[in-house]
């Protein structure tokens, strides 16, 4: 049978890998999180042809897939992540999400 010194020291020897152990999953997650990820709010897409690209000058109006008011998508790395509506905030525009994809639908997708 151990003594209760004996069972200090095995109980902090556990405490200490269980610790250690905690203390390596937040530094995987700080690898994690400098993965650089370019974000885009898209507005609506349109297509045009190269000659009335050039045509377009200062005023001019290009005609997107998307009506007024329907939701903004956000796309992470070029993949839909979430959806959103236009917000202004001290004279800057932002971004409200309203809806973040499911991992489903975002599985579908790739598909």
């Amino acid at each position: 049978m151990a003594t209760p010194a004996e069972r200090t020291k095995e109980t902090g020897t556990d405490a200490r890998s269980k610790a250690s152990s905690t203390a390596a999953t937040p530094a995987n997650m700080d690898f994690i999180l400098d993965v650089p990820l370019e974000v885009t709010v898209e507005l609506g897409r349109t297509k045009l042809l190269v000659n009335e690209l050039l045509k377009l000058g200062q005023g001019s109006v290009i005609e997107l897939s998307k009506l007024a008011g329907e939701t903004l998508d956000i796309l992470a790395n070029q993949k839909l992540v979430a959806r959103g509506e236009v917000v202004v905030i001290n004279e800057k525009y932002g971004v409200r999400l309203t809806e973040v994809v499911s991992p489903m639908e975002r599985i579908e997708r790739l598909r």
